[in-house]
């Protein structure tokens, strides 16, 4: 059993079924800025899961979403109480019982709000809110998001709607349409490549997270002084693009966005948290959940979400 210095974690292990073992580990030292936090949810994003089960080397603990109880506060008394039900995330290490983080990565989830709903936020709603907020006032702008029926699309379609922009959502297949035509005020756009959206544009702001040529053909799609943010390469790691055509749009602009980069620079995690937190009480914001299971089956459920056999979000509970 572990020891009160010590919990259990989901750790890469190249030697175990799946990769991901769950293992007792020692326990964080507590920086002054930091509470102790009992866990009682993750959910899944496609980055961690990828270096996880592909590149990471043993030892490894992968983890950035989670939900959970506040089990001791920071010692000056500032940010959640004893007791408080957060949701935050950590750089690594997050899928485990107990863990230690600062008080800044850290939201209070409000009553009407449940900790699976809560538990898909950190991430793939920050990442949304972020990108979102490089366009400035969405109100009346058209907005363009490829992979909207994915983790960070299903979020942004409905946080831009909510910001009362013209919102047109990329999907691939007739089937994915359902998941986000009630948030696309615009249009849902069908088509195996982004030229499917060109008739429809240009549009002020596009969201990119595939990459490739996806992102080449988002370039040539901006209205002037148009943005595109893109933060993915699901598709391919290098673009071609028509440098021409990009230019003489006039005043656009491409910007690359890393989330954690953005927490340091821009604001803390819990800032982000809190605003998502509220459009979701406020029944603005409706995360999709394909997957609730326990945590024990963390290596199935992490090899579906390689797979690409679910859309949404997948939260596992701890304990």
């Amino acid at each position: 059993m572990p020891t009160a210095e010590q919990t259990r974690a989901v750790v890469v292990d190249s030697n175990f079924p799946g990769r991901l073992r769950i293992s007792p580990v020692p326990i964080q030292a507590k920086n002054p800025t930091d509470v102790t936090v009992r866990v009682t949810a993750i959910s899944l994003n496609r980055g961690e899961v990828k270096r996880a089960l592909m590149a990471a080397e043993d030892g490894w603990r992968p983890g950035w979403d989670f939900t959970g109880i506040v089990e001791d506060a920071v010692a000056q008394g500032s940010g959640p109480k004893i007791g408080a039900r957060v949701v935050g995330m950590l750089a690594s290490g997050a899928w485990a019982e107990r863990i230690r983080a600062p008080s800044v990565s850290l939201a209070e989830i409000p009553e009407g709000v449940t900790e699976a709903q809560a538990a898909t936020l950190p991430v793939a709603g920050l990442t949304a809110l972020h990108a979102l907020r490089k366009g400035g006032l969405l109100l009346g702008r058209k907005v363009l998001i490829d992979g909207a029926s994915g983790g960070v699309g299903h979020l942004a379609v409905q946080l831009a709607k909510a910001s009362g922009a013209i919102v047109y959502g990329h999907v691939r297949r007739e089937d994915q349409r359902d998941a986000v035509v009630k948030s696309c005020t615009g249009g849902v756009v069908i088509g195996a490549t982004l030229e499917a959206a060109r008739a429809s544009g240009p549009y002020d702001l596009i969201l990119d997270s595939v990459g490739g040529t996806t992102l080449a053909a988002a370039l040539t799609m901006l209205r002037t002084a148009g943005t595109c943010v893109t933060f993915g390469v699901s598709e391919a790691p290098n673009s071609t693009i028509e440098s021409g055509v990009f230019f003489r749009q006039g005043g656009v602009k491409l910007y690359g966005l890393i989330l954690f980069d953005e927490l340091m620079r821009v604001e803390p995690a819990g800032e982000g948290l809190s605003v998502l937190l509220r459009q979701v009480q406020q029944k603005l914001l409706v995360p999709q959940i394909e997957i609730e299971a326990p945590w024990t089956d963390i290596s199935k459920i992490a090899q579906q979400l390689v797979d690409r056999r679910y859309l949404g979000k997948a939260v596992l509970r701890v304990g």
